[in-house]
């Protein structure tokens, strides 16, 4: 039952590493830094979120079992995106306006 939950954490830890948002290139288009802008700002709140729900104990009988950690983070990230798409905290705002800044210096 370890290797299971070990192997599923490596997986999980492996997707979040993926998630990462890039910075995109010079030529990059006001709407594609936009969307780079909003995907760091909700991996930023999944981020935040995570130790606020690492605390709750599932209810019986729908939570617990070796996937509710993978169903927590999952959780988690889509929180953060709901949260980023209708305007988030203004982070995507403030990184935005720096991808545009560092477009503009030779």
């Amino acid at each position: 039952m370890e290797g299971i939950s070990t192997t599923q954490a490596n997986l999980a830890y492996q997707q979040s590493q993926s998630q990462v948002p890039s910075m995109p290139g010079k030529d990059a288009s006001y709407a594609q830094m936009k969307k780079v802008a909003q995907d760091f700002e909700a991996f930023f709140l999944a981020q935040a979120f995570e130790p606020m729900f690492a605390s709750i104990e599932p209810a019986e009988p729908f939570g617990g079992g070796p996937g509710q950690d993978i169903w927590r983070s999952m959780q988690t990230q889509e929180y953060g995106k709901a949260i980023a798409q209708q305007g988030g905290i203004g982070l995507a705002d403030h990184v935005l306006e720096q991808m545009i800044r560092m477009q503009e210096v030779d």
